[in-house]
This record gives C-alpha cells, structure tokens and sequence, in this order.
C-alpha cells in the first residue's frame, strides 16, 4: 500500500519501503513505528526507540550545549518508553489523552491538544487532555520541567495520533468497500469517493484491535498545518478567570479537613515538644493535633481555626543549621570558595576587563501555596497535589509511610504556578506523614509567611568575568560562578537519579563524569558570542538551604553578568552595544532577534536625562531571544510613593523577540514571554530576601516585592520571529535571562554607574517583619480598606 503525500487524504498507515524523504535537521515523514494497542475502542501509541529526528548541524567550536544540551537529554531519556504514550478515540467521536506531564499556567494542555487534532484531523474542542496520575513504568518520561514538555512529547503524540487516524481510514474502507487511498478525513469525519461519511465515534470500536499490532506511520508535512501555529486561547482560561478551575485545594476528598503546621523561627529547625497540647485540643474546630519533623500539625475544620490555634501554641524548637548566619556570612562563604580565573597566555598589550557581581536569595513561591490532599490508611495511601516529578513522589512517600510504592497512589493536579518548587514534593510528602500520624485525611495548606522562610529559593550566587581585549577583538572571555548549592534531588524524576544528586559527589562523578548541577549547567549555558577561548563554569558550596530550580535555573544571574560586561568591552572598543553585539553574535538566530527588537523598539533614539535604552540577548533551549527596554530612572519616579511599596526606576517599553522553533501556540508563546519578562524585570530591580540571624525575614507576599502593576511597563511588545527549525524548542523560561540582562544594561546606561549586586533594592528592609513566634500572622480583618 502507498501512501500519498496529502495526509488529510487516505492512508495513515503503511508498512511498505518507501524512501525518505524527510527535511534536513526535522522531522522525517516517514521514519516512525507505532502500535495499534488491543482493546474494545481504539487506542493508538508511538514507538520512537528506534528513530530520532537529526538537528542541523552546529558551527564549529561550540560550546557544549550547541553540541547536546538540556532538552536533548530530556528527550533521549524520555525515549525509551514513549511507546507508552497513548491516544484514545472515544464512541462519540472525541479524542483523549492522559499527558505524563503537569499542567502549570504554562498551557500545555491547549498545546497539546492542538497537536492531536493537528495530526488526527479533528477539531481541537474534541481533544480532551486530562493529567495522568503517576505512572512508574514511564520512567524518565515523567518530569516536567527545563522548558522539555512540549520538546519531549511533540513527536511521540504526533505518531500516536496519527497511528490512530490511520486506523480509522483502515475501519472506513472496509465498512464503506473502498480501497483506503480513495478515503479521506475532514474534522473529524472520514469521508468517501461519493460523499458518504462516516464519524470518528462510529469507527472507534471497529478500528479497535483484538491484538497490539505493529504500523508504520506517516506525519503530516508541517507545510499542511492548519492548527498548529495559529492563535488559540487556552482551553481553561475562562474557568481560571471565573474561579470554576480546580485546583488542589478545590477538591472534595471525603475527610479530608483544613491542616496547617506552626513552624520553627529559624529555617528548617525542628519541634520538640507541644507544651499545651490540651489547651490547643480544646480550641474551636480543632479536631486534631501532631508533631511531625517539620512542624506542629493541626487539622480543623477550617483554615482560619488552624491560623488561631498555630497562634496559641507553646512549642519547644530545636534550632536550624543555619542559626545566626546572615547574608554576609554567607556571601563571605562563596566569595572564599570562589574559583581562580586563568586567562589564557595573551599578548602582553591585550587590556583585561574584569567584574564580579552578587545575586541575592529570591523565593521561588507561585502564586498557589504549597498544598496537598492525603488519605492515608493502614495499607494504602492516595495523594492529590501538583506534583512535577509524581513517580518520585510516589516513591518518597512511600519511603516515608514505610510501604511499597505500589500502595500510593498518586494523583497530578493542575497547579497554580511552580517556579520550581512543584519540582519537590514538600507538600505531599508532609501531608502524608501528618495523615499517617493522625489517622484521618488531610487537606494542607501551608501559609503565605511559611513560603518565603521555609521554602524553596533561588540560591545567592556571585559571578566573576575576566575578558580580555587586543586590537578591537576580544580574545578570551571567562566565567565562574560561584554558588549556594541547587538541589537537584528531583533527579530525572524517579528515585535513581534522584539518589544519584544526594548521593556522595564521588558517586555522581563516576556516573556521570560531573556532579548534577555542573551537569545542568554545562548543558545549558551559551556565551552567544565569539569572544576568543570561553569558558563558564559552576562551583557550589553549602547545602544547608532548601533550594530549587527556580525559573531560568542558572540563566538570568549568568546573562545579566555577561551583559553587562559586554557593554563594557563595547565601550572599550567604541562601539555602539547593539552594533558590538551583531558583529560578534555566534548565530543567525540571536542576530535576527537582536535587528528585530532594534528595528521595532526604535534602538538609539535620543532620550530625556535619566532614561536610557538597555539591550540583551539569550540562546538556550534550541532557541534565542533579545529584549530592549527603556528605563526611567528620574527621582521623581524612583521615589514616587505607593502604600507598603519600594517602587525605584521604571521600565516604561520593553520590546522582545523569540525565535523558538516551531510554535504550536502563538499566543501561548507571547503570554509566555510576558510572564518571563515579569520574572526577568522583578530579578534585577526588587524580588529577594533578607537573611538575619538564621532566618528569612519576608513573609507572604506584602513585604516580598515581585513586580507590581505601578513597575510593569505601559508599552510591552513580543514579536514571535519565523524559524527554520521544524521542531519545538523550550520555551517556558525562554523570556526570564534576557529580559534581566537588559532591564540591568539600561539602568547602568541611565546612571552611569554599573550595578554589581541584585536586585538592585535589595537591602531596603521598607516593612516591619512579621514575628518569627508564633509563625503565622493573625489573619487580616481591614482588606476591603485597601479595595479600590
């Protein structure tokens, strides 16, 4: 049987030889297995074990991540088990598919949807995508995160859906007496040579197979695309504005009451003892009390009784490992095991540019708290929570109840943000050992203030730059960042890797040659420039925080240094920085962002005293970006006063370019940008937190100064530039490093002076911490004051 190139006519499935003929560096047309998997409807899945399309080539003296970066180990670990992947056709004639990754705003359920439909020939609103629960036998092929998603699953569900409409096109002919090249399907519906029709539902249980059967598939030609790039509003974003979403702590579990813990004063001490355990007991709407090693647990029947009895509690704490430490101390630890530079022997009239900058803690809180629902029985246990790495939560957790890993089960829920810390399952696993300890299902919550001061962070890290200049070329250029450890526990996403980070660095070198977080690092850091030899590296010290992979990872600190040490070589040389930048830009596609954002962002024009332009690029994920901005940095503005706030400059435009490969969702992908440029902006100008005396001073969201509506620029504009990549690229933290970069470029143009330390206001203590003991503040009464 062969198959034409049209695939919206016949014949998605074929097990003839024909040549192929897929492009250079995409996806080749006629290169991929599949199963038809036995059972009463159809269900369609994909076998990549055997074929990965090829990238283009890479120029010459790469760094590593042009050779194989983050997002190739994500996909070649994913492999292995996308034939697990599946797509199920359903009797009234709608798709489903249950996506092995977490939805967290960044709308790959929409986008995923679209690519089913794409591929299957159905309208999108007929794709229903659900979250799978955890599923350990997909191994590494269940993590969400470094901007993978969509990378790692485009190609497995594309076969699988286009596996399963070639099964349908083989139910058709046979029902209608036609030979399958004469049929083809139009939304949903295959239609004959005479116009007879005949829906997807109708073919659903007759496409089915007694017996899992081995195809070959066909994809269609992304020149044939019409659903995947154009503009789709998000399939659940009219619930999530009207509060119809669900999210965990919207579940009804039988049960399951509000819990919360009274936490220590100091970061990750420890109770001993409940001093007045009968006085809490007897408190309205207590029902239950226990301590647990991260804190004092109390279930209620609302969350407001807990905050009331946290409020009452009279605990012994043991103290935390970092008792009485405090920003100093700690930037005083990494500037001492910071690593030596060595420019390479250089002649001697060659002049030495040289920086070292500060990043400060930043919190790496979503907008949803920490929570997590679980029942936890004397043989079983059921967890609901947004987990990005389930399978290790279901192994954690068993660990920690003392189970087998297949008595928990897991659920994934939609959650409202991550930034990293869905990354951990601190919630979940705390959860269950307070269900455990109580014997009754638990809804937790943890409290704004217990985000900021027990939980994940960005880590604080110092950047030190060395370049050296000779003629008007820049010949060498080198970086090593210095940093409070990372954790990367999360692994791949089950307990191997996972044991691999915690295990011993000695383990992890003979594993892998490099310990886990120089591993992501080397994978994902790309100078962008030809600078001569180049070399950027990591080193790590102290792990007594509880960090993350905060958004970007490693990115936004690393840019902003590079950045702004480039409009100092600019300088040092009489260029102008955008001009400096296109002369020594390593690709084309970080040129074509950087004319764009100059073209439409009006680069050079001339400005009123105090404003200034700033310009940046980033490559990383298969993809590049640049951003302009201006700032205002005038007294007037910088000291405009606003009730609890630190206000300082203001970037009034910001115009950005991406090119991220292949786009499924183009609307999806400006929102994207928009939410890293807030990243990016509150990064360099305000987002961190104050350690003193062992413990975060900032509490909830009223005194940690993520950008606010009055720092948002008026003017913002994203321009999604044609690539000629046909595959996706990462784009979920492809807006956060150049956005940062640049908003530190214009404030230095604008000063005149250069900022070594970030945020730029940090330092300004502007509130009244919260008490330490209790832990939680008194909930507020006088909001509808403050209601405009």
């Amino acid at each position: 049987m062969t198959a034409p190139e049209d695939s919206t006519g016949p014949a998605g499935t074929s097990h003839d030889s024909a040549p192929d003929t897929g492009p250079p560096g995409g996806v080749r047309r006629r290169s991929f297995l599949g199963y038809v998997v036995a059972g009463t409807t159809l269900v369609a899945a994909a076998d990549l074990t055997m074929a990965r399309p090829a990238r283009a080539a890479v120029p010459s003296l790469p760094q590593v991540p042009e050779l194989y970066d983050l997002e190739d180990l994500q996909t070649d670990a994913a492999l292995p088990t996308s034939q697990l992947i599946t797509i199920e056709i359903n009797e009234d004639g709608t798709a489903s598919f249950a996506l092995p990754r977490m939805e967290v705003g960044q709308g790959i359920t929409t986008s995923t949807a679209m690519i089913i439909a794409e591929e299957l020939d159905l309208p999108v609103e007929k794709v229903t995508v659900t979250l799978a629960p955890a599923r350990p036998e997909l191994v590494f092929n269940q993590l969400t995160g470094g901007s993978n998603s969509t990378v790692s699953t485009y190609t497995p569900i594309r076969v699988a859906s286009a596996i399963a409409r070639g099964a349908l096109l083989d139910a058709a002919a046979r029902q209608l007496g036609y030979a399958v090249e004469r049929l083809r399907t139009k939304d949903g519906v295959v239609i004959g040579p005479g116009g007879e029709t005949l829906g997807y539902g109708e073919l659903a249980t007759l496409a089915a197979s007694p017996v899992t059967e081995v195809v070959d598939v066909l994809l269609k030609d992304p020149e044939e695309f019409t659903r995947i790039g154009k503009p789709r509003n998000r399939d659940d974003a009219r619930l999530a504005v009207t509060g119809r979403k669900d999210f965990t702590l919207d579940l009804e579990v039988k049960g399951a009451k509000p819990t919360m813990l009274c936490r220590p004063p100091t970061l990750n001490g420890s109770p001993k003892r409940l001093r007045n355990k009968k006085k809490i007991l007897k408190m309205p709407g207590v029902k239950q009390v226990a301590v647990v090693d991260t804190g004092v647990a109390v279930r209620a029947t609302t969350f407001g009784q807990c905050i009331d009895a946290i409020r009452a509690m009279d605990v012994v704490w043991n103290d935390g490992p970092v008792e009485g430490e405090s920003d100093q101390t700690i930037l005083a630890r990494l500037k001492k095991a910071e690593l030596p530079l060595a420019v390479p022997e250089v002649p001697l009239l060659a002049k030495t540019v040289e920086e070292r900058f500060e990043f400060m803690f930043r919190s790496s809180a979503a907008l949803e708290p920490n929570c997590a629902i679980a029942d936890v029985r004397e043989d079983s246990a059921e967890i609901w929570a947004g987990l990005k790495v389930p399978i290790l939560a279901q192994q954690n957790i068993a660990q920690a109840l003392g189970m087998s890993q297949d008595q928990v089960k897991v659920n994934v829920v939609t959650g409202g943000g991550s930034f990293g810390h869905k990354l951990f399952s601190d919630a979940a696993i705390e959860a269950a050992k307070v269900s455990q300890a109580m014997g009754k299902p638990v809804k937790l919550m943890w409290h704004r203030a217990d985000e900021p001061r027990q939980g994940r962070l960005h880590p604080m890290v110092t950047s030190r730059i060395r370049a050296t200049v000779l003629a008007g070329q820049v010949l060498s250029f080198e970086q090593r960042n210095t940093s409070v450890v990372t954790d990367f526990s999360h692994g791949l996403g089950e307990i191997i890797t996972s044991t691999i980070d915690e295990a011993p660095t000695e383990v992890g070198k003979k594993v892998g040659g490099l310990g886990f977080s120089q591993t992501i690092f080397t994978l994902t850091q790309e100078l962008g420039y030809n600078f001569g030899v180049v070399t950027q590296l990591l080193n790590e010290t102290d792990d007594r925080f509880n960090t993350g992979s905060m958004r970007n990872i490693y990115s936004p600190d690393t840019r902003v240094a590079v950045e702004l040490v480039v409009d100092r070589l600019a300088a040092e040389v009489g260029m102008d920085p955008l001009e400096f930048r296109l002369k020594h830009a390593k690709s084309a596609k970080v040129r074509k962002a950087l004319e764009k954002v100059a073209e439409e962002g009006d680069w050079g024009r001339r400005m009123p005293a105090g404003f200034a332009q700033g310009i940046a690029i980033h490559q990383e994920y298969k993809g590049a970006t640049a951003c302009l901005v201006e700032i205002d940095t005038r007294p007037e503005t910088v000291n405009r006063r606003i009730r609890n706030a630190v206000t300082g400059p203001r970037v009034t435009r910001a115009t950005f370019a991406v090119d991220a490969g292949l786009v499924i969702n183009p609307q999806g992908l400006k929102a994207q940008m928009m939410g890293g440029f807030s990243d990016g902006l509150a990064l360099t100008l305000t987002s961190s937190v104050h350690l003193r005396d062992g413990h975060f001073l900032e509490a909830s969201w009223d005194n940690y100064y993520y950008t606010r509506q009055w720092n948002i620029p008026p003017r913002f504009e994203c321009f999604v530039l044609p690539s000629e990549d046909r595959l996706p690229g990462g784009a979920g933290e492809a807006g956060v490093a150049a956005s940062a970069a640049s908003v530190a470029c214009a404030y230095a143009r604008a000063t005149g002076t250069m900022p070594t330390r970030f945020p730029i206001n940090h330092g300004k203590v502007t509130f009244k911490p919260k008490s330490f003991v209790p832990s939680v503040p008194k909930s507020p009464t006088n909001g509808l004051k403050f209601t405009y």
